[in-house]
């Protein structure tokens, strides 16, 4: 989905409309995800989302489909912004045969060729580079294509990171660097991992142009994108874009979170990017609350619909244990 607007500042109705039920659908996933992995049906590590929605939201009305994504572990809700159906990433928690990678990756490797969608990555970093692959990779073949590669502030201070930094600058790699800070690499503060806390002023030693970004407001997080996309696509090269935003929820489903506080939390709580955009649709464009209510009876559906399917869906065969290891086939950036 596209958004072109003489105002920046000003978004139709319309994408107010698909943000809101977007980040609503990311929401309940993450929510429903969460309770089932209480109830033991989803085992492993498991990441939430909760509280970063703008971010996809944003990234979405900004790109095109073929622009590709690719991001760390906390990937449900980027997947399904992508389009990775919400039955597929069910059923890949669950470890079902019709999961999104067919029940073998679990929440940290989502996967979806389809849609452009690149993982998923379980260690720390590494698709900072993989990221600037797949932008070599759309430069080579003379695509316009955009590769927007996101990674946390805990990942910001891997080695690989400035690697690939200096990389695509040199190359001028169609790829825009997306930081989504959360404030925690695990449980540890920005403040406590180096002396730059503001992540975005890396790029200035591979003189790349950075940003800071509200990662709460989806028109923030697309205006941002949308001219690091626009200069990429244009020949200029990568973009850093530090998106400043919150988990609500711990790093991992077993996090006790003693590093914060809860009037911390409940601090970005009051700037909710999904009931702000509620308020922007029933004050300033006069929507209906049956239309609110349509809207999240839709989402609430697709969820429950998405566990359905998982809870119905075979497990792998035994014969699905040693494939897709090493190479899949048809793979689209193979060069003969």
């Amino acid at each position: 989905m596209s958004v072109k607007t003489k105002d920046s500042a000003k978004f139709s109705k319309e994408t107010y409309l698909y943000w809101y039920e977007l980040m609503l659908l990311l929401r309940r996933f993450e929510e429903k995800a969460g309770q089932l992995y209480g109830m033991q049906k989803i085992r492993g590590f498991c990441h939430l989302y909760i509280g970063q929605e703008a971010v996809a939201a944003g990234c979405m009305t900004a790109t095109k489909p073929e622009d590709t994504f690719i991001t760390a572990y906390r990937d449900h809700g980027l997947a399904i912004a992508k389009g990775v159906s919400a039955k597929s990433c069910m059923a890949e928690l669950f470890g079902k045969a019709t999961g999104c990678s067919k029940g073998k990756g679990g929440s940290m490797h989502f996967f979806g060729v389809k849609e452009r969608f690149f993982g998923g990555h379980g260690i720390v970093g590494a698709q900072i580079g993989t990221g600037a692959g797949l932008a070599f990779a759309e430069k080579y073949n003379g695509t316009d294509n955009v590769s927007l590669t996101f990674f946390g502030d805990g990942a910001a201070r891997q080695g690989i990171l400035h690697e690939t930094f200096n990389l695509a600058m040199t190359w001028k790699l169609p790829v825009v660097f997306i930081c989504e800070n959360n404030n925690y690499a695990m449980g540890t503060s920005v403040e406590r991992t180096s002396n730059v806390i503001d992540i975005y002023k890396l790029a200035d030693a591979y003189e790349m142009p950075g940003d800071i970004v509200d990662g709460m407001s989806p028109e923030a997080v697309h205006d941002a994108v949308n001219r690091a996309v626009k200069r990429a696509r244009e020949g200029g090269g990568p973009t850093l874009l530090e998106v400043k935003t919150y988990r609500y929820k711990g790093h991992s489903m077993s996090d006790p979170q003693k590093y914060r506080t809860k009037e911390e939390v409940e601090e970005y709580k009051e700037r909710d990017p999904i009931d702000y955009t509620r308020d922007r649709l029933l004050n300033d464009f006069k929507v209906g609350e049956e239309v609110i209510e349509e809207i999240n009876e839709r989402v609430k559906k697709e969820v429950e619909e998405s566990v359905k399917f998982a809870e119905e869906s075979p497990w792998p065969s035994d014969d699905e244990l040693l494939k897709d290891v090493y190479i899949q086939e048809d793979y689209p950036f193979i060069i003969d």
